[in-house]
């Protein structure tokens, strides 16, 4: 069954460019780990504004920072936060959509009026109250995407877990005298979790669109720390002056968006039984 999954993979062109692209961001962020060419955090006002050259590939900002080194350590950034606004919206939405699926009547309700409630507040709001009583940070803006992310993954949760429990096959758990809960976790979620990991894909897509928008605005990751969004609010007064500084944060968050939503694309079609068929 996988290798029949891997050679339809390879045969997917979307899939295959999403996972080129997205494995060419996550290199960055394991390299920054380790190497760059110098600190991004290193200011040396005598090398402000180099154009790029043979020392630096991309250039220097107006602090005399490493235009490389601020992308490769702003891919790391932008990772760590869609990982984990993601994983905590994923782990509370899922929760909330396997139960309103499982229990249905007033909990279903419940469960699905809260989501819509929590729509009203999309990630750059929740991170605008956020930053009003705590003050902006990379935890905000982590807790605002991961509160927008719950509702999304309780929906889809919920729909595709309706589903599953109206097979025959749940019947006969049912009959046999396995709980709500037990056939949860044995039956319904192994059967949804490629809805899952492919809404998951998007989702981390729209996070990383969501934190360069928040560390745009001054809301989200604060200096010292690299952050795409935050070198793209820095470049905007010297746009025409140094077009450099705005283009490759810019494509580095371009590329990563778009290699997330192909890969998602792909996933879906991969694991789509109906399409797999037409293929």
């Amino acid at each position: 069954m996988m290798s029949n999954f891997f050679k339809r993979a390879f045969r997917h062109r979307s899939f295959i460019v999403g996972a080129a692209l997205t494995g060419f961001v996550v290199g960055m962020a394991l390299l920054s780990l380790i190497w760059t060419p110098y600190s991004p955090t290193a200011i040396n006002i005598r090398r402000r504004m180099q154009m790029p050259s043979a020392d630096y590939w991309l250039g220097t900002d107006p602090f005399g920072r490493d235009v490389l080194s601020l992308v490769l350590a702003g891919a790391q950034n932008s990772l760590t936060v869609g990982l984990l606004a993601v994983g905590g919206g994923l782990v509370l939405g899922c929760a909330l959509g396997l139960l309103a699926a499982a229990r249905r009547g007033w909990i279903e309700e419940l469960v699905m009026r809260f989501a819509d409630f929590t729509f009203a507040f999309p990630a750059i709001l929740s991170a605008i109250m956020l930053a009003a009583i705590f003050g902006p940070s990379t935890m905000n803006s982590i807790v605002a995407i991961a509160i927008f992310n719950i509702p999304v993954f309780a929906r889809v949760v919920r729909g595709s877990a309706n589903a599953i429990w109206a097979r025959d096959y749940i019947l006969a758990a049912r009959s046999a005298g396995k709980g709500g809960f037990r056939i949860t976790i044995e039956h319904v979620l192994p059967n949804i979790l490629a809805v899952i990991v492919v809404q998951a894909t998007i989702q981390f897509a729209l996070a990383i669109l969501a934190e360069a928008a928040l560390s745009y605005l001054g809301l989200g990751t604060q200096p010292p720390t690299p952050s795409w969004g935050r070198m793209l609010n820095e470049a905007q007064s010297m746009v025409f002056r140094a077009p450099f500084l705005a283009v490759f944060p810019g494509l580095a968050i371009a590329v990563a968006v778009l290699g997330f939503n192909l890969l998602g694309d792909g996933l879906r079609d991969l694991t789509d039984p109906r399409l797999s068929r037409q293929r």
